[in-house]
């Protein structure tokens, strides 16, 4: 096979003789030129943290310095005031390159120009820090922020949900733990904090994520949905040449640190620490919890098609293959005939199903041999790829084909997706693409960041011949796509067919109901002089209220990134004002002023909490962070122990978009993504994505669970639409159509 001789460098043979040596040039050549490669990154990495570690300062700042201080003495002018004479008399005298007066001279002024250079950004950067460290700029419009203890905040967000009996309860339970266990708990917070980058997020990665023993499908991972208003392609492996060469490029980005970070409603930036993660990363299972294994480079993704695994080299030597050459090596695949070996097709399933079980199987099966070789060549890749067999897309006309496409990104037939890799490009017969994302190494927003990337590159960078192949001409003598063996005996596959029963069991039960909200969108919201997040936020509330009878606690995910390596923070949605507001629209006696000024007096607060969560003064994460602490030093504390078991029977999070702007969505409406979503937290709750998807329409993924009685996730989406509409017809917003 031509691959099997590329792979190799020399081969020998021993003869009477001696042993006679053959190299094979071509071979070296790739050797050499992947060699070429590496050092091109390595350099490009020590440049770029020569310029960071001097930022704000530069090379060019730093000749400026050393010009105008050469240019003073000239000019008989000392700017130093003597220190320049200091140095000089310090350095060495009559050797070397001191020998001359003029060479001490000059080399004094460049010693005392570098000292002024390192000062000043010194205190550029302690003044850069005081100011990124001021969130107040994110309250000064809206009034002043509350003064509650994180514990009194706590018990003011779960006040409407219980009655006076239960909340005093929880009032003794709180006041128990602010006054004897929280000042202990917190002295070794504060000294956490002083040690460690970021106080929560390696325990929230950890303790949420890694040490969680169920299976990641529906229950962890998400997924995320292609344009679904225009389409590039029909052909399957055209549209993946480009959007894993976009891919590549976008990693090759990221390695030379080139990515601009996200700003924060323009103004400023957020830790992008997250996306070091984001290619070359694979979720290692464990018995008792899990380990996230990231490679500095990977050449190569997995692929997998009809039951058989493959490896698909990315470079040919050091030159990233151009899209025409990775549609040929997908289309190999496609057109490959040859039939799965014993227990390959459903191999993945592993990973659909308990940690514990795929852990103790990858130990006894993949641990050596040829099965260790190509697990490999999966957990090595740089994503794992999926060629599917079917067809699903979003017709307008058919409401339940969003649904449809949804299910089959969400969790697939449970062994066609690798749900321990970062993430898994997902393709379709049709061209159709999505995304199913492991969530513990990063959240949405960041794998959101690369999919804007790769669309954007797809359609108005790379673009496709008229008869939709990519541009180019293809390399036949690229060798083909390495089919990866197996040697899977019958105990491994009776645990993999056990996996599979336990990964079927939970996507069969999941309820996912997807839809496009077309009444209006972001510009008719904001003549409600609200912001659209809240306004959707109290919809939530009275969909819920009508849906259930009652409320529930809310979990919406607000970023923390405004802080070092910061993740995510809780926005608890179900407040008194919330509450009071939906009481009073479902009584239906109130007349519309009142009930704008509780809508108003709602959407006020849910904003106050949003910018409180995102400037760390949220209060889920420092009592996990509390509770955590307690659990190391054996302290049991009742409060901490029902605040962190309360179920979140209604979990939303609002998904970002145009994060880049590769180009402009009021010139090109229809390049709308549709968003994205995942399973429910609680069995008997409601899981909520959505998408503000510009000015005119809004995308809502739902899910909920059949084997409860309580929830319908149609049911729900249907309460949804109508609570949006009602809340309009407040503020006599014209809608475009029901």
């Amino acid at each position: 096979m031509a691959e099997a001789h590329q792979a190799v460098a020399f081969q020998f043979t021993v003869t009477p003789d001696g042993v006679d040596f053959r190299l094979s040039r071509e071979a070296l050549k790739h050797v050499y030129l992947s060699g070429i490669n590496s050092w091109k990154k390595r350099l490009i990495r020590i440049k770029n943290g020569i310029l960071r570690g001097v930022y704000p300062g530069s090379p060019t700042s730093w000749l400026v310095v050393v010009m105008a201080t050469v240019g003073s003495s000239y000019c008989k002018v000392d700017i130093s005031m003597g220190l320049i004479c200091c140095i000089q008399r310090c350095l060495p005298e009559g050797c070397g390159p001191y020998r001359t007066p003029q060479t001490r001279a000059l080399l004094s002024m460049a010693i005392f120009s570098t000292g002024v250079w390192m000062m000043g950004i010194f205190f550029f950067r302690q003044t850069l820090k005081m100011l990124l460290s001021y969130h107040g700029w994110m309250f000064e419009m809206h009034g002043q922020t509350s003064h509650f203890t994180k514990v009194w905040a706590y018990l003011e967000s779960v006040r409407p949900l219980l009655d006076d009996e239960e909340y005093y309860r929880m009032e003794t339970l709180a006041k128990e733990f602010q006054d004897k266990t929280a000042p202990r708990l917190q002295k070794y917070l504060v000294l956490k904090s002083w040690w460690a980058t970021n106080y929560v997020s390696d325990w929230w990665e950890e303790y949420v994520y890694l040490r969680s023993r169920a299976p990641l499908v529906v229950n962890s991972n998400y997924y995320v949905m292609d344009f679904v208003l225009i389409k590039n392609t029909d052909i399957q492996a055209a549209r993946l040449g480009n959007i894993v060469h976009a891919m590549i490029m976008y990693r090759r980005k990221l390695d030379r640190e080139e990515i601009k970070p996200v700003m924060a409603l323009g103004i400023v930036p957020m830790c992008s620490y997250q996306m070091e993660r984001m290619f070359n990363t694979t979720r290692i299972p464990g018995k008792e919890t899990d380990l996230l294994q990231h490679l500095s480079d990977s050449r190569h993704v997995a692929v997998y098609h009809k039951g058989r695994f493959f490896k698909v080299w990315l470079y040919e030597g050091s030159h990233l293959l151009k899209p025409r050459d990775l549609e040929m090596q997908f289309q190999r695949i496609l057109d490959d005939p040859s039939p799965p070996q014993p227990g390959e097709e459903k191999l993945a399933a592993l990973t659909a199903g308990g940690r514990v079980e795929w852990a103790q199987a990858r130990q006894a099966f993949f641990s050596s041999g040829k099965n260790k070789t190509a697990l490999d060549a999966i957990e090595r890749a740089a994503f794992f790829v999926a060629l599917d067999e079917e067809s699903p897309h979003y017709d307008p006309e058919d409401e339940a084909s969003l649904s449809l496409y949804g299910k089959a990104l969400l969790h697939g037939n449970c062994y066609n997706r690798w749900f321990d890799k970062s993430f898994t490009l997902i393709a379709f017969k049709n061209g159709q693409l999505g995304l199913n994302t492991e969530h513990a190494w990063a959240d949405a927003p960041i794998i959101g960041h690369l999919w804007e990337f790769v669309l954007g590159t797809d359609t108005f960078h790379l673009g496709y011949t008229e008869t939709g192949h990519c541009l180019g001409k293809p390399n036949p003598m690229l060798a083909a796509p390495q089919r990866l063996q197996w040697d899977i005996p019958e105990q491994c596959q009776a645990v993999i067919e056990s996996s599979y029963q336990v990964a079927t069991a939970l996507a069969d039960d999941v309820e996912l109901y997807c839809f496009q909200f077309l009444p209006f969108g972001k510009g008719l919201i904001k003549k409600c002089r609200t912001s659209p997040d809240a306004f959707v936020q109290i919809a939530l509330q009275l969909a819920h209220f009508r849906d259930r009878g009652k409320f529930c606690l809310t979990y919406e995910a607000s970023m923390t990134r405004m802080f070092r390596e910061g993740r995510t923070e809780t926005v608890r949605s179900c407040t008194s004002e919330s509450t009071a507001f939906v009481q009073a629209m479902v009584k239906g006696s109130h007349m519309k002023a009142d009930l704008q000024d509780l809508f108003r007096k709602a959407s006020k607060k849910h904003q106050n909490m949003y910018r409180l969560a995102m400037t760390g003064a949220g209060i889920d994460r420092h009592l996990f962070c509390l509770y955590v602490v307690s659990k190391y030093l054996g302290v049991s504390s009742p409060f901490l122990a029902e605040v962190l078991s309360e179920p979140w029977r209604l979990s939303t999070s609002q998904i970002a978009q145009f994060q880049i702007r590769m180009f402009d969505p009021e010139q090109y409406p229809n390049h709308l993504g549709a968003g994205g979503g995942f399973g429910p937290v609680a069995d008997d709750g409601y899981g909520v994505s959505y998408m503000i998807a510009g000015e005119n329409t809004i995308f809502f993924h739902i899910s909920s669970k059949f084997s409860s009685s309580e929830t319908n996730a149609q049911r729900f989406g249907n309460h949804i639409r109508q609570a949006l509409l009602d809340i309009a017809d407040l503020f006599q917003v014209p809608k475009a159509h029901s």
